[in-house]
């Protein structure tokens, strides 16, 4: 079968190819997956260039938005049937660490994952482990979702956590920094949780388009427009009651706490860089009592609700996609994704 073989985290771009390998067995406890739909997220970036190592084999297949149909079943697995179309919840806590035993399961000291300590998505057929099975991380869905949906709701249940730690709720002003895939679905999210405003910050034109149609209630280039003036015109000169930066620049942190609103919230949910210093004034935090918070991976719990979101036609993920290819044509792909200027690139096969 072919693969996207990722041989290490040093040169790229030569750091991988697709190739021929051999087609995984499919053990008792196992369910094997032929790939329909597997996306390309920000964090792939930083995989392949070498910024993000942790549970990163050599020479093994990433990818962790995974949508396929189940090709075969084990003998010992009950509840999934052979051409069943699913989703896959790719993180797996250990359920036993003092993080999964507060309640923080998304945080887990020992979680792994498919696309990490398991082959994940960038291939034609992908081993599921018994244990991913028995977490209850394989999502049936319904023909009326497509692949690269179901891929889809992976990220999104990252985005429903971060909307919990934000606490968007009714009548809420929602800014939202960026409008890549992150940000829409942030975007949507905020306005099913009842967010009466969400504005959001883009410097792409097409971007801040489809922001719009998805029902952001004002685009800001803060290129080209100051975005704190546009935040106190919109907001009685009061600022926002929640803001989620859905990029990772550390050079906006400092500006953004100072467009919240007293006793507002800042989810700080991009994947900054690590080890970069930020600088920002502490006395905006400490004066205007601002919640800072962060957000990582999802809980279960969030999975099957985005899962179920989907499935009931309550958020639009197919209207992020921009662009979709075949195995084949990865290195096509993933240059495309490096260089910034997609939305949310898709892998068919």
């Amino acid at each position: 079968m072919k693969a996207v073989i990722l041989h290490g985290p040093e040169n790229y771009p030569n750091n991988y190819e697709v190739m021929d390998i051999e087609k995984p067995v499919c053990g008792d406890g196992d369910i094997l997956l032929k790939m329909k739909a597997a996306a390309l997220c920000g964090t792939d970036k930083r995989i392949f260039t070498g910024a993000k190592t942790k549970g990163v084999r050599p020479d093994s297949v990433v990818g962790h938005e995974i949508c396929g149909l189940i090709e075969e079943v084990g003998k010992n697995v009950r509840g999934y049937e052979v051409g069943e179309k699913v989703a896959i919840a790719n993180v797996i806590p250990c359920g036993h660490c003092s993080a999964c035993l507060s309640g923080r399961e998304n945080a887990c000291m020992n979680r792994k994952a498919i696309g990490y300590e398991f082959n994940g998505g960038f291939e034609e057929y992908i081993r599921i482990p018994d244990v991913c099975i028995e977490s209850g991380n394989v999502v049936k869905l319904p023909e009326s979702v497509s692949f690269a949906a179901g891929a889809l709701i992976e990220p999104l249940a990252c985005c429903i956590r971060g909307l919990r730690n934000t606490g968007t709720g009714f009548n809420d002003t929602v800014l939202i920094i960026g409008a890549g895939p992150i940000g829409l679905m942030h975007l949507q999210l905020s306005l099913i949780a009842g967010a009466k405003k969400v504005i959001v910050s883009e410097l792409d034109a097409e971007k801040r388009e489809l922001a719009l149609k998805l029902g952001a209630s004002r685009v800001v280039d803060s290129k080209n427009e100051d975005l704190h003036a546009a935040i106190m015109e919109e907001t009685a000169e009061e600022g926002v009651d929640r803001i989620v930066m859905a990029i990772g620049v550390n050079a906006l942190i400092d500006s953004t706490f100072k467009l919240a609103k007293k006793g507002g919230t800042v989810c700080l949910f991009a994947g900054f860089p690590k080890g970069k210093i930020s600088e920002f004034d502490p006395s905006v935090i400490h004066y205007n009592e601002l919640n800072i918070t962060g957000s990582t991976a999802y809980k279960r719990i969030d999975y099957l609700q985005a899962a179920d979101m989907v499935k009931t036609g309550k958020i639009d993920l197919d209207a992020i996609v921009s662009q979709k290819f075949k195995l084949d044509d990865f290195r096509e792909a993933l240059d495309l994704h490096m260089a910034g200027t997609a939305l949310k690139i898709v892998i068919e096969d």
